[in-house]
């Protein structure tokens, strides 16, 4: 069972015919898939998919949908700098993640960066529907375990977690534990090297951690969990 959060209402949508959606994911078959459960809906309908975040962006100008389902893992750039950048440019399109990735470590920042609910794909067979009519009913769609997690979050005192790191230093975070070198790190996120030695003193810093290969190994361990 999901939790409906009330938060963040949008205005009821008037326009006619069905919902138009948005599919964003690298994996044809995982859009193909995601388009035959939608077309199945009488009041909805898929308008357009994208791989990456450009062509994303193109088809979100070009259509307007009422709704996009993204991924977070996308070939060209990051699907949560997309949520970010789909929401300030087409506040009124509804963003909702559909991914594989841990919704106890991602949810709360899609949330953050504009999106209206988060989905993980293991459960998209039989909620996305459900999913994506939340959110055009001005909800929001999380699992209930992670509904219950986010009303107990903020608890002053807890320890550092990696879930206390930013966007940026997450993905940095990430590329490490995937066994990237600082230049390889840099040349994948187009960022200096000066720059992501900085993200990592501040991930060292708030995972309490005092070298870099215990942030290596952790790093390591972390996304072995987590993959």
């Amino acid at each position: 069972m999901e939790y409906d959060f009330t938060m963040k209402k949008s205005a009821s949508r008037s326009s006619p015919g069905p919902s138009r959606i948005l599919l964003i994911d690298d994996h044809p078959l995982v859009r193909a898939g995601l388009r035959a459960l939608i077309d199945h809906e009488h009041d909805l309908a898929v308008c357009g998919e994208a791989a990456g975040s450009g062509e994303a962006l193109k088809l979100a100008d070009d259509l307007a949908p009422d709704v996009a389902i993204v991924d977070l893992s996308l070939t060209e750039g990051s699907g949560l700098e997309l949520i970010k950048r789909l929401h300030a440019r087409h506040p009124a399109t509804l963003l909702l993640v559909c991914s594989m990735h841990d919704e106890s470590l991602f949810a709360e920042r899609a949330l953050k960066a504009g999106a209206r609910g988060y989905i993980n794909k293991q459960e998209a067979t039989n909620n996305v529907v459900d999913a994506v009519h939340r959110v055009l009913e001005g909800g929001i769609y999380l699992s209930a375990t992670m509904t219950q997690r986010m009303r107990q979050a903020g608890n002053a005192g807890r320890q550092a977690s990696v879930g206390d790191l930013t966007d940026r230093e997450l993905e940095v975070f990430g590329l490490i534990g995937e066994g990237l070198a600082t230049s390889r790190i840099a040349e994948q996120l187009h960022l200096s090297i000066k720059t992501v030695e900085s993200h990592r003193e501040k991930i060292k810093k708030k995972l309490n951690l005092a070298t870099g290969s215990e942030l290596a190994r952790y790093a390591v361990q972390w996304t072995l969990e987590h993959d």
